[in-house]
């Protein structure tokens, strides 16, 4: 059939041109079959959809099947990006011109306070081989806000200590380069020099961070090792890696920093992403005035 086709050009697309990763492909496409499914109970297909079509299959997802906002967003985010790439390539009106976008309340991520960064990060031994490798990676989230993804894909070839600038690997295998912090650059050194090299034995391995094993850490394994030194603490927060790099961007835009170079640091396409933090940034200073003012 014509329409899925279209849609399969339309991966390539995702991927070729756009450098998205997997995860992201398969989303767009599971969105937009689901859509291609109720356009042909109706005998369409999504090449002759309209945009009165379009508002009938997002009414069904919220009535018939009872989806949040975030996720009829979701779907008509990517039957927008779909319809805008074959409005380019075929010359064709696209149907999603007009149509708003669901209001979602944005929930604001959790973060530590500097405080709390210093609580957790004490409470992890710099003389354990395997817990100065964990202080290492996470101070490197939180020094450099890297994703969990990027930090476990750091090689030893990536870091230019002179310079202090690392190389990353994110999303869709797009490669950026961030500053590393002075504490960080001694954390690394350090965790160079006294650990990996026990860690790895005789064994040898191009990666940073390395397992017991020898083969590079996993997502699951930090996430674990992380939530058993927030156990040590008392702090009760859902603190996951991710957090960290919350922690980071929320702590530069508290300091002044402005929005178009956390966008940068943090690796963001859109400013909008990175918007949120702001928010982070007015909600402490309200905190801040309420307590302190006389009439706060």
């Amino acid at each position: 059939m014509a329409d899925f086709k279209e849609i399969d050009r339309f991966k390539r697309f995702l991927k070729v041109e756009k450098g998205l990763s997997s995860n992201s492909i398969f989303s767009y496409t599971y969105d937009l079959k689901k859509f291609n499914a109720f356009l042909e109970d109706s005998n369409k297909n999504i090449m002759s959809a309209s945009q009165d079509d379009i508002k009938k299959f997002l009414s069904f997802e919220k009535t018939k099947r009872n989806n949040s906002s975030r996720t009829l967003a979701r779907s008509l985010a990517a039957i927008r990006q779909f319809y805008n790439y074959v409005s380019i390539t075929l010359e064709v009106p696209n149907p999603t011109e007009k149509i708003e976008t669901p209001q979602i309340r944005k929930s604001l991520p959790d973060f530590l306070s500097t405080e709390e960064i210093d609580r957790l990060f004490n409470s992890i031994s710099d003389d354990d081989p395997f817990e100065l490798r964990d202080k290492t990676m996470f101070e490197l989230l939180y020094s450099c806000g890297m994703r969990i993804s990027e930090a476990i894909e750091i090689k030893i070839m990536d870091i230019d200590y002179d310079s202090r600038f690392i190389k990353l690997s994110g999303k869709g295998n797009k490669e950026r380069i961030v500053p590393i912090g002075l504490q960080a650059v001694k954390m690394i050194k350090l965790y160079v020099k006294k650990s990996r090299g026990e860690i790895l034995g005789k064994r040898e391995s191009e990666f940073l961070f390395i397992s017991k094993k020898g083969s590079k850490l996993n997502r699951k394994s930090v996430w674990r090792l992380l939530k058993g030194y927030v156990d040590r603490t008392n702090i009760k927060k859902n603190i996951t890696p991710h957090t960290l790099r919350h922690s980071f961007a929320t702590h530069l835009i508290e300091n002044g920093a402005d929005l178009r170079s956390v966008q940068e640091l943090l690796g963001h396409m859109d400013i909008s992403t990175t918007q949120v933090y702001t928010h982070l940034a007015k909600k402490k200073l309200q905190e801040f005035h309420s307590q302190f003012h006389p009439k706060g």
